[in-house]
């Protein structure tokens, strides 16, 4: 079990006699094994509410429950995908895998740290590159050993932060196919909380879209769009183009409030 609870959370920032407000008193639940997009313009909050799920963040108040217990910091049970690599750049893949595996787990043998490292980066689609250094692999590449690393740890939660921000177009697609079959084939899904700008992307992915204006979660929108999912099958269908539009009507108001001026829908 992995249920997240998010209850009447704030958190305000201060440096000196400035205050400043992140988040106002938010409150959601995400279940067990449901994967949730939160999605939102740039600078609402949502890289700052991934972060306290993380534990890198302290709330000022109200609290984050996990299976009931509150957040204290970093956990076993949460693994993390950033923006960025994150690669260790003298390791090579497998070794990159290896370490994230050695800080949860210390019953294993040499051998089978490197055959769990190994196992992973099959997943990935990266079996022929395991002993390369991250400067001799793609952004994708290396994005795919930083989501081995944190799925070799078997965490019961995967936070993501727009871990496909910074690919190109072509693998983003390819990287968001991966991901939800890992996801998909999982015994026991995780629940994965996924931070992203992209709505397509939202839509394809989720169970569920957190959607966030300043400081706050604005609207919580279900996806009950049937699985598998693939773009292809996804632009014929009437709930998407509906979701689409909604998400993108409230992409527009959140922007016009922020910059001022007239709506007007196209």
């Amino acid at each position: 079990m992995s249920m997240i609870e998010i209850k009447e959370l704030s958190l305000v920032y201060k440096t000196g006699r400035n205050h400043f407000l992140a988040l106002d008193n938010i409150s959601t639940t995400i279940e067990d094994g449901e994967f949730v997009c939160i999605v939102g313009s740039s600078g609402c909050g949502k890289s700052t509410l991934l972060s306290v799920l993380e534990g890198l963040t302290p709330p000022s108040g109200g609290q984050v429950l996990i299976d009931g217990k509150p957040i204290r910091g970093a956990g076993p049970e949460r693994a993390v995908v950033f923006q960025q690599y994150t690669l260790f750049p003298w390791m090579s893949a497998i070794q990159n895998v290896v370490f994230g595996i050695k800080q949860v787990r210390r019953d294993l043998s040499a051998r089978q740290f490197d055959e769990l490292g190994a196992e992973f980066l099959q997943k990935v689609g990266l079996a022929d590159f395991m002993h390369k250094l991250p400067g001799e692999l793609s952004g994708g590449m290396q994005q795919r050993v930083a989501i081995a690393r944190a799925l070799a740890v078997n965490p019961k939660i995967l936070l993501m932060d727009e871990p496909f921000g910074a690919i190109d177009a072509k693998t983003r697609l390819t990287l968001q196919e991966m991901l939800l079959k890992l996801w998909a084939e999982d015994e026991k899904k995780k629940t994965v909380v996924f931070v992203t700008h992209d709505i397509d992307e939202a839509i394809l992915l989720s169970d569920k879209i957190l959607f966030m204006e300043p400081k706050r979660i604005s609207h919580e929108i279900p996806v009950t769009l049937p699985r598998p999912r693939s773009r292809d099958s996804m632009y014929d269908d009437e709930e998407f183009r509906d979701l689409r539009t909604k998400l993108v009507i409230l992409f527009y108001h959140d922007i016009t409030e922020q910059i001022g001026g007239e709506e007007v829908f196209l």
